[in-house]
């Protein structure tokens, strides 16, 4: 659709709507260039594949299973599945992208396992709800909770610290609980934690982690990561009765090696993290709008006035509204410049007076 004609104006500004929308960065893009020569095995059974799978054990610094999937709904679904029976529940907090954003694939996957929520400040679990809710019921007419599913960075932009990520591992142990962390951007955690991935992974108690790549430069694909094996039994059937066996799967896995190789894994999210930042320093500094929850990774939540926001978009500047708690939220990306923060902020300046 022409853009002029969809939204009004000579250009539709989608700068900070979603790091969805960014673009493929050029180590992502030249693994693809360097994995299209010739022909290779299909389904997984290629080099690149293997390859990817070694990289990644490399950078948890443990044996793990890997697995490869199109897109972040199926590799939350399909590994939660893994982890449940039907009859079982999967805790997790109520602003979880599982959730409001999956349109109620961990229950469809898992034959109908039921998602439990529970309240907590700025997007993470309160692990006094938690318990509260694995003692609620006990009997056997209530779905019995097995898993905890938690999300770094959150869907609010906050980040669990470390202790906190281990506090929540030891609950779980105590209460036999496998844990799922969904790692969309899970990089942008690492980042702007400065921290090593094992330590906000499986040393604190994650079972399975679904890392993203697509958020962070990748073309399409995220991995499924079981640094406990056992769970990854017959995982490969689940993905390919879920339509996510890729058969050109080097396509997806190249990408892994190249970003994995080159540092850009993180460069990209550091420089996201970055950008938001310095948004959120710029907007502090207008009183008539305020920073909703505190901005750890590359999302910076505003509340302004109605009007405000639509002068925004007067000015042709995209973004969501219906993420968070009412909030307009506002999205930096690996390929964000400095100068789109600095037109954005003007423009907010311009909506709020």
């Amino acid at each position: 659709m022409n853009k002029k004609k969809e939204s009004g104006h000579s250009e539709l500004k989608h700068h900070f709507a979603s790091d969805n929308y960014a673009g493929i960065c050029k180590e992502a893009w030249a693994a693809m260039a360097e994995a299209n020569r010739g022909m290779a095995s299909s389904y997984g059974d290629d080099y690149w594949t293997a390859e990817a799978c070694e990289k990644i054990r490399e950078l948890f610094e443990t044996d793990c299973e890997v697995f490869f999937v199109f897109n972040g709904t199926a590799a939350n679904s399909l590994a939660l599945a893994s982890l449940c029976q039907s009859y079982h529940s999967i805790v997790c907090h109520e602003m979880a992208h599982i959730e409001t954003d999956e349109c109620g694939a961990s229950e469809f996957f898992s034959n109908g396992t039921k998602v439990l929520l529970v309240p907590g400040e700025n997007g993470k679990i309160n692990l006094d709800e938690v318990e509260h809710t694995i003692h609620k019921r006990s009997d056997i007419h209530y779905p019995k909770p097995r898993a905890l599913s938690i999300t770094q960075a959150t869907e609010l932009g906050t980040l669990y610290s470390v202790n906190e990520l281990q506090a929540i591992g030891e609950l779980a142990r105590k209460h036999s609980l496998r844990v799922h962390m969904d790692g969309a951007r899970f990089a942008n955690a690492v980042a702007a934690l400065n921290v090593t991935p094992k330590e906000i992974s499986w040393q604190a108690g994650v079972d399975v982690l679904t890392f993203g790549g697509t958020k962070n430069g990748f073309a399409v694909g995220e991995a499924v990561v079981f640094f406990n094996k056992e769970l990854a039994f017959e995982f490969d059937y689940r993905c390919k009765q879920a339509g996510q066996l890729a058969s050109k799967m080097r396509f997806l896995t190249a990408p892994w090696i190249g970003m994995l190789e080159s540092g850009a894994w993180l460069k990209n999210a550091a420089h996201a993290n970055n950008c938001a930042r310095l948004l959120e320093s710029e907007i502090k500094k207008i009183p008539q709008v305020r920073v909703m929850f505190p901005s750890q990774a590359n999302s910076v939540f505003l509340e302004m006035a109605p009007e405000a926001l639509e002068a925004l978009r007067g000015r042709g500047w995209h973004f969501y509204t219906f993420i968070g708690s009412g909030g307009a939220r506002f999205m930096c990306s690996w390929d964000t410049d400095i100068s789109e923060v600095a037109n954005l902020v003007a423009d907010i300046k311009a909506s709020v007076t």
